[in-house]
């Protein structure tokens, strides 16, 4: 009778291997972590399935979108809003713009006033003196809230709006914000703020999706300002880690109608999270007449395309005369390296920031297996000195310049809920690439010589490494 069981559940686990690799070969995300997947399925099913099925899924399945098609109240809301938002649309002919409209699934507006943050100063004064100017909400989100003085300081802030009457709503991610204690999430509870957790994995049906994340930073006031970049809320972000040193990043003020692209976001998450359906105000807010046109760009692995890797390959695309992006985490899928070595073999001025310090070891190696390739096509590439660089900013010649959450990593790609603005103005893109090129004053460039003289062993440990990478 053992033998017999024994032998049942030898024959149950390899065809679940089986069953696993073929679903993989139908729907992994990448070739290589297809066949990744499938060997290992195959091979060592005993370990392979159980996480194939919490690692391996491609989709984020059962989001419930807000612009989307099963939820007949948010659509009829969402409808109602975009009515409102109609005459606020950028009149762009540009198919540039409307390939990006499409990606977000949102409209480029006008009249909005665009600010960058530079660091963590300027960007949590800013947050602190928005809580304290709202009069009916605060929408606040992040991917990581530590229990520290800056996690406190957000605390009191939000309860002090709370006591005035303010309705406050906090989502965190629970895999991000692992660390945050019940108390702190207990004192917001009781000063009448709503608090949830994003629950990737919420349900029975969806208890497998724990690779997923919201990596979202975004806070909206009274839908009239809001907030989004690379800022966490930790004492790190504000350069007191002993390890990281000095933190460079930067996020972005809107005012103006791209404010509820951002509500917007927002808002779908809630109804994920928790099921309801927020009432907030959805008229825009025009900043002023001749102002920035502002797109706001959501992504995530619920959606249809592969928005966010799509965004960037057109946006390297539309370059004429630059390309600059900063990325704290830089494995780019093959599309995007191949646009990036593309647009400098056109002429275009294509650079690269990256950390100088490892954050994650993974993906920090991965980077030597192909930037090679990229400097023998004319990319430069250059490492960030004084500190961790973690801010996300991509600037397009002289035109357009974005900021947002979005790294140039698999992750970010595909598994990650992201968001980016972008904003098309020249005036914006002049004080954008005045910030880039302070940064590059501060990064030393990296030579072919430099990565093609390591030993062997360690461009070994770096291709292993990038192999790895689709599914990180």
């Amino acid at each position: 009778m053992t033998s017999w069981l024994i032998g049942m559940a030898i024959t149950v686990t390899y065809l679940l291997g089986f069953v696993s690799a073929v679903m993989a070969l139908l729907s992994s995300r990448t070739s290589q972590g297809a066949i990744a997947w499938i060997i290992s399925l195959v091979t060592f099913p005993y370990l392979a399935v159980p996480l194939y099925w919490v690692f391996g899924r491609p989709r984020f399945y059962g989001y419930v979108s807000a612009r989307g098609e099963r939820d007949s109240v948010l659509r009829r809301v969402l409808a109602r809003y975009r009515e409102r938002i109609d005459p606020y649309v950028s009149d762009h002919r540009d198919p540039d713009v409307r390939a990006v409209e499409q990606l977000a699934r949102m409209p480029m507006t006008g009249g909005n006033r665009a600010s960058l943050l530079i660091d963590g100063e300027a960007t949590f004064d800013s947050l602190f003196t928005g809580i304290e100017r709202a009069e009916e909400y605060v929408l606040v989100q992040f991917f990581i809230v530590r229990h520290d003085a800056l996690g406190l300081e957000l605390k009191h802030r939000l309860q002090h709006a709370a006591e005035r009457g303010v309705r406050v709503y906090f989502l965190y991610d629970e895999i991000g914000s692992h660390k945050l204690n019940e108390g702190y999430l207990r004192d917001l509870a009781e000063a009448g703020i709503e608090v949830s957790a994003f629950r990737s994995s919420r349900g029975f049906r969806h208890r497998f999706q724990l690779n997923f994340r919201n990596h979202r930073k975004v806070l909206v006031v009274d839908g009239r300002e809001g907030w989004l970049g690379g800022f966490n809320v930790g004492v790190e972000y504000l350069g007191q880690h002993p390890r990281h040193g000095p933190w460079r990043d930067t996020h972005l003020k809107l005012t103006g109608p791209s404010v509820l692209g951002l509500q917007e976001a927002f808002w779908e998450d809630w109804h994920w999270a928790t099921g309801e359906v927020l009432t907030l105000e959805w008229t825009p807010r025009l900043t002023c007449e001749e102002c920035q046109d502002v797109l706001i760009v959501p992504s995530g692995p619920a959606d249809g395309q592969e928005t966010a890797s799509l965004l960037v390959q057109h946006a390297i695309h539309s370059a004429h005369q630059r390309f600059w992006v900063t990325s704290p985490y830089f494995v780019p899928d093959q599309g995007v390296q191949d646009a990036l070595r593309l647009a400098a073999m056109r002429g275009v001025d294509v650079r690269i920031m990256m950390p100088e310090r490892p954050d994650h070891l993974l993906v920090f190696l991965s980077a030597f297996s192909f930037l090679p390739d990229m400097l023998r096509a004319g990319v430069k590439v250059y490492r960030y000195q004084p500190g961790f660089l973690h801010q996300k900013v991509m600037l397009i010649d002289d035109a357009a310049a974005s900021v947002g959450t979005v790294n140039l990593d698999n992750r970010s790609f595909r598994l990650n809920f992201e968001i980016t603005a972008v904003v098309v103005d020249p005036l914006f893109a002049a004080e954008a690439r005045t910030m880039l090129e302070r940064d590059f004053a501060d990064c030393r460039r990296v030579s072919l010589e430099e990565l093609t003289s390591r030993p062997l062993w360690r461009q070994l440990v770096s291709r292993a490494a990038y192999l790895l990478s689709p599914i990180q």
